[in-house]
């Protein structure tokens, strides 16, 4: 494989050095090469090229009918997928609409369900509402009763109470009329008790003093007789 190698070089070194020497066409950039020569090196360029190269130029000379197959195939399968594509959409919109029609279905049945607990509830609420009124207008009616009595009771009490204020607001004039007589009557006779002690004493103090003046001519007449000799 390495002199095969080598010798490729070599024959790519000689075509680049038969192009390198070769004359110039005047007024133009070709040249002009010995062809035998070239197509010598060509023949022995081309018969030492490895096997994979010769495979691979076999491949390459093949690449337009594998290309045409290729193509072929890719036509088969986009249309093989194109129609299993439509496929798939046909089904994914059946089962769409199917599932729309199970979701209206579900839907109308929730609805009509949801109705017919909305229409009940509120029958229970108007039957509530009804009962608690009842019950309420039926306390209203006892407490209206009971606040009725309560009241007759108290004017009762208070009208009890007005007269017994009255009966002892009459029993206290009576009182203070009696207390302001008797006042006056021990007025009267503080006065005269007063007036009698006040000549008892007097009367006493005359009497102390006619006494006190026969003991003090008595006590004059004794030490007069003790003067005498």
């Amino acid at each position: 494989m390495t002199e095969v190698v080598y010798r490729l070089y070599e024959v790519v070194d000689e075509l680049a050095s038969v192009i390198e020497n070769a004359r110039s066409v005047p007024m133009s950039s070709s040249c002009m090469v010995p062809r035998d020569l070239v197509l010598d090196l060509l023949d022995d360029l081309r018969e030492g090229l490895p096997e994979e190269v010769q495979q691979a130029g076999a491949i390459v000379e093949q690449r337009t009918e594998i290309l045409e197959q290729a193509q072929a195939e890719a036509e088969r399968l986009t249309g093989r997928t194109r129609t299993e594509a439509e496929q798939v959409v046909a089904t994914a919109r059946r089962q769409r609409d199917e599932l729309i029609g199970t979701a209206r279905r579900q839907r109308d049945e929730l609805i009509t369900q949801a109705q017919a607990e909305v229409e009940d509830l509120l029958s229970r609420a108007e039957a509530e509402a009804d009962r608690i009124l009842a019950e309420a207008e039926r306390q209203q009616a006892e407490l209206l009763a009971d606040a009725r009595a309560e009241h007759a009771t108290i004017v009762a009490a208070g009208q009890a109470e007005h007269d017994r204020l009255i009966a002892e607001t009459e029993v206290y004039r009576g009182a203070v009329a009696r207390s302001d007589a008797l006042g006056e009557q021990t007025a009267a006779e503080v006065a005269r008790m007063r007036a009698e002690v006040d000549e008892y004493v007097d009367s006493r103090l005359a009497d102390f003093g006619t006494t006190l003046g026969h003991m003090v001519r008595s006590v004059e007449a004794a030490r007069s007789q003790l003067r005498q000799p």
